[in-house]
């Protein structure tokens, strides 16, 4: 279903990606994981139409991405919601937009529909200004899905929440998957999340040209119990073999530079020297500025 080919992204002279060669199937939930500032945001900005590659190309089934389009629903990091209008409200402007010949009750019966998937039923005349970092996260999802994309695109969604806001948010992720079997890639920096959540999970090299390594299988029945995930084998192999690859990939990156710094010829203040100033207050001394001469006074 998407394809990526031999992408490379550079701004100015940093080269941030290199050699990107990625394929996802329709259905399937694909986690990549890296560093922050590896470079995930980028890649994921590719697969929307918000960055073009200076090399090589992104297809979505068979086809060019050259711009953003509705066919890929983007789940930002920092919400992005417009904070005059209500939950309802900004999950209708999307649904408008993607589809202006619908009739008022079928697009309001649609935003209905969403609003319920996400739990924010008894929120939805709330504006973002009175609605928590968990729900203003699922209003997101929620706009995201509303436009029936071909694919669902994940930026660290969670990363801001605390930690039980954030568990439950991946579990209502995970059972609107297995709802809706709807394309996902999510981009993240915790491994855990990703191994909880996704079919397959990536890791992306450490910067600068960063590249994506080997595939992991989650090889993990779903529906996945949180408390007896960490008791798996697969689990713990799979999670030691991930972190192992990508702190590899950060050593080999690591580079020493020496620099000759050179210093302003500047002397310490003598405190136990001081002179006058303004308003009574006294100043403590260089030594380089205390000097002394003999005059003869007539």
């Amino acid at each position: 279903m998407l394809e990526l080919n031999d992408v490379s992204k550079s701004f100015g002279s940093l080269p941030v990606l290199k050699g990107i060669n990625l394929s996802i199937e329709a259905g399937e939930f694909v986690a990549i994981v890296g560093f922050s500032g590896a470079g995930k945001t980028p890649l994921l900005n590719l697969i929307a139409g918000l960055l073009r590659p200076d090399t090589g190309t992104v297809m979505l089934n068979e086809i060019e991405i050259t711009s953003p389009g509705p066919d890929r629903g983007v789940v930002f990091q920092n919400y992005s919601l417009l904070p005059w209008l209500t939950v309802f409200e900004n999950i209708l402007l999307a649904v408008d937009q993607c589809n202006p010949n619908w009739s008022e009750r079928k697009k309001r019966d649609h935003v209905e529909h969403f609003i319920g998937m996400v739990n924010l039923t008894p929120a939805r005349d709330k504006r973002p200004g009175e609605l928590s970092g968990g729900m203003r996260q699922r209003v997101s999802v929620a706009r995201a899905l509303s436009i029936e994309p071909r694919i669902l695109l994940l930026d660290e969604p969670l990363s801001a929440l605390d930690a039980l806001t954030r568990a439950t948010l991946q579990d209502e992720l995970s059972r609107i998957h297995r709802e809706t079997r709807k394309t996902i890639v999510l981009i993240t920096n915790d491994p855990d999340e990703g191994i909880y959540l996704a079919d397959r999970i990536i890791p992306l090299t450490a910067a600068p040209a960063a590249t994506l390594g080997p595939c992991f299988p989650v090889e993990i029945p779903r529906p996945r119990d949180r408390k007896a995930i960490n008791h798996d084998g697969h689990f713990k192999s799979l999670r030691r073999d991930l972190i192992d690859f990508m702190l590899r990939s950060k050593q080999q990156r690591h580079a020493t530079v020496t620099r000759k710094l050179v210093l302003p010829d500047l002397e310490p203040e003598d405190l136990s020297r001081s002179r006058p100033g303004f308003s009574g207050r006294t100043f403590a001394q260089r030594r380089s500025e205390i000097k002394e001469e003999t005059i003869e006074v007539e």
